[in-house]
């Protein structure tokens, strides 16, 4: 519950004492700290009661609303428990304005700790505000920990864009290879190049098959085989013999090459020629030419 401010007073409206706020005019204000003799700055709950005012400071007709006394607008306080106040009660006469009504008083829940406020002394003050001036030039631990981590996220951003050049390069450099590959192999030749050679399952196309046997009649059987082992996407051997749209199987001691060149359709049972070929060959064997 709020009490009265001043030193060694602790009215309050609990014993029916009257209470009243300090006022919001700088210079009265002054003249109430003043004599009450206390160094604090009044906080919106700092009250003085009653007592400390002389019947002079009253006015004679005028209520609050709450009903109780109501001080004039230039009343001092006088009466404490020591000495004689800086400041007399002002009995001079005065011009009556209108004013807001008093608000009533309201028991507060809370006491009035203004008297705890640390107001700095008069000497001190220019050494406070050079300690203060020196701390705000030292830059804090935090702040420098936070210049540091932008710093390394600007570096980190600026080798992501390094290396997003050059994976663009790159890609673009892929690209051209892809169109100069377009000009003399298939689709189905182009995605073989990117199978491994030990477990590739291609899927050939009529016109690569048609064109792998044109390769395999004009270079022969050796030189058809030496093409794979370089690399040249081509369907192996056995996987051409199976999709040739010709399967009139002969047996005769005439090679391959001899019967193409007789033009008769003819072809002997088709075997690697060298040991070992095709004996690991995974390729998908789909679509016959019809």
């Amino acid at each position: 519950m709020g009490g009265c401010s001043a030193p060694n007073c602790s009215n309050s409206t609990s014993v029916g004492k009257q209470l009243f706020r300090f006022p919001q005019d700088p210079v009265r204000k002054k003249k109430w700290v003043v004599n009450c003799r206390r160094n604090f700055e009044p906080t919106p709950h700092s009250r003085l009661c009653q007592d400390h005012f002389e019947q002079s400071q009253f006015e004679e007709i005028a209520r609050s609303p709450a009903g109780g006394k109501k001080l004039k607008p230039n009343a001092v306080p006088t009466l404490f428990s020591f000495g004689d106040p800086p400041y007399p009660a002002v009995t001079t006469p005065y011009i009556l304005l209108p004013m807001k009504p008093e608000p009533v008083e309201k028991e507060l829940n809370f006491g009035d700790h203004g008297y705890a406020r640390r107001t700095p002394l008069p000497g001190l003050e220019e050494e406070e505000d050079a300690d203060r001036t020196a701390s705000d030039q030292q830059p804090c631990t935090r702040c420098q920990l936070l210049k540091k981590q932008l710093e390394q996220e600007i570096q980190h951003t600026a080798r992501l864009q390094k290396e997003a050049e050059e994976m663009k390069k790159r890609l673009y450099r892929l690209d051209r290879i892809e169109k100069g590959l377009q000009n003399f192999l298939s689709e189905d030749q182009i995605r073989t190049l990117s199978l491994t050679k030990r477990s590739r399952r291609a899927v050939w196309s009529p016109e690569t098959i048609l064109k792998a046997q044109k390769i395999r009649c004009a270079v022969g059987t050796k030189g058809y085989e030496y093409l794979r082992e370089l690399g040249y996407p081509l369907p192996s051997y056995r996987t051409l013999c199976n999709r040739l749209e010709t399967k009139i199987m002969v047996t005769t001691d005439m090679s391959c090459e001899m019967l193409a060149e007789l033009g008769l359709g003819l072809m002997a049972p088709c075997h690697s020629p060298t040991e070992g070929v095709g004996d690991n060959d995974e390729e998908e064997l789909i679509g016959v030419l019809s």
